[in-house]
């Protein structure tokens, strides 16, 4: 019988180094994974690691998919430290395009930054009022916040089917799901003439530090702390519960939608079917891989940006399957959580009786 015994004192090195082991660990199922396949595990790591930062080009377009995953990775994070379990981050993400599409399609030529300010608000009241929802439930019916906030996530994409394929659709889209596209003032600005790359991602590399501040820095950020370490601590100590849960939540549908209002307003430059991308499940895996901390997510979530784009790259030049880069969201997940578990325990095997006799 194979048992784990809990470490006196689990080594801090390793439980820092667990996210580097659980990386190497997910490299080397990848190579036999592609071994397995029939093609050539080398340039199929190329894919992954090395064509997502090679050039400028490579690097406008990994920041576009670091964008959404650092502001969502940053509010789970925050949620995940108050033990408060938001999985609907892809439904928040939704309603944030959804209302910042509402502001775009009333765009004019001679709109000025004020439509952009407003169109990135409501994309952050967007998420916040769909969060909002899940909060609302768990506070006043005890409804659990996990299935409620994953449910809503079907409830957005249906929301956001019926606004594609009806009120917004675009009369000359040739029948495709999708808004019409915005006009250049509602669109937001890119860093470099020529790039891809906008200023979505200054925006989220200035949340990481505000987020850091507040976490760590602030007595709101210490109460959800404890909150999320020892409850019956937190209720002692008079802090409320109901600010342990409305606040994370809300912080993170926010981060979220405004994540949605970028998207929309950056590189899609409209609305359509083809937005929930899955970076509100594939946030969860970034704020655990960063280990809830900022500057983690910060990291973390380049590396998941270079999954996505080493997926779709191995999919179009290597005949591999779509569903490659959720392959490898899931090995590293199960990596990591192997490499945590076996940091804070030890294996014992024990033999059985009859095994014992055998030895014997």
């Amino acid at each position: 019988m194979i048992t784990l015994e809990p470490r006196a004192e689990p080594s801090r090195w390793l439980a820092v180094a667990s996210p580097l082991l659980a990386l190497l660990a997910t490299v080397t199922l990848g190579l036999l994974m592609f071994v397995l396949l029939g093609k050539d595990a080398l340039s199929c790591l190329q894919m992954f690691f090395v064509e997502p930062i090679k050039d400028g080009r490579a690097l406008a377009e990994l920041s576009i998919k670091v964008t959404p995953l650092l502001l969502i990775g940053l509010g789970l994070s925050l949620c995940f430290r108050s033990n408060v379990w938001n999985i609907g981050a892809e439904g928040q993400f939704i309603l944030g395009s959804i209302f910042a599409t509402g502001v775009a399609l009333r765009a004019t030529p001679d709109s000025g930054i004020g439509l952009l300010i407003a169109l990135l608000i409501a994309g952050a009241i967007g998420g916040a009022l769909w969060a909002g929802l899940a909060a609302a439930l768990r506070d006043r019916f005890n409804a659990s916040e996990i299935l409620v906030s994953l449910m809503l996530v079907y409830v957005a994409e249906q929301l956001l089917g019926y606004l594609v394929n009806g009120p917004w659709k675009d009369p000359n889209g040739y029948n495709f799901p999708q808004t019409i596209s915005f006009l250049e003032s509602a669109r937001i600005p890119r860093l470099v003439e020529g790039s891809r790359a906008n200023i979505g991602l200054p925006l989220a590399l200035v949340s990481a530090p505000a987020c850091w501040l507040f976490i760590h820095k602030s007595y709101a950020g210490y109460r959800l702390d404890v909150a999320g370490l020892s409850p019956p601590a937190a209720r002692y100590a008079g802090f409320s519960e109901r600010s342990a849960l409305w606040l994370p939540l809300l912080v993170s549908g926010a981060l979220a939608g405004l994540a949605g209002a970028l998207e929309v307003a950056g590189p899609d430059g409209q609305l359509t079917t083809h937005v929930p991308l899955g970076y509100g499940f594939a946030a969860i895996i970034v704020a655990f891989v960063g280990r809830l901390e900022p500057i983690g997510v910060v990291l973390s979530s380049v590396l998941m940006s270079m999954f996505y784009i080493g997926g779709e790259l191995s999919q179009s030049r290597l005949g591999l399957p779509k569903s490659i880069s959720g392959v490898f969201q899931g090995l590293l997940l199960f990596s990591l959580l192997t490499c945590d578990t076996l940091v804070k325990n030890k294996l014992r095997i024990a033999l059985s009786p009859s095994s014992k006799a055998a030895a014997k």
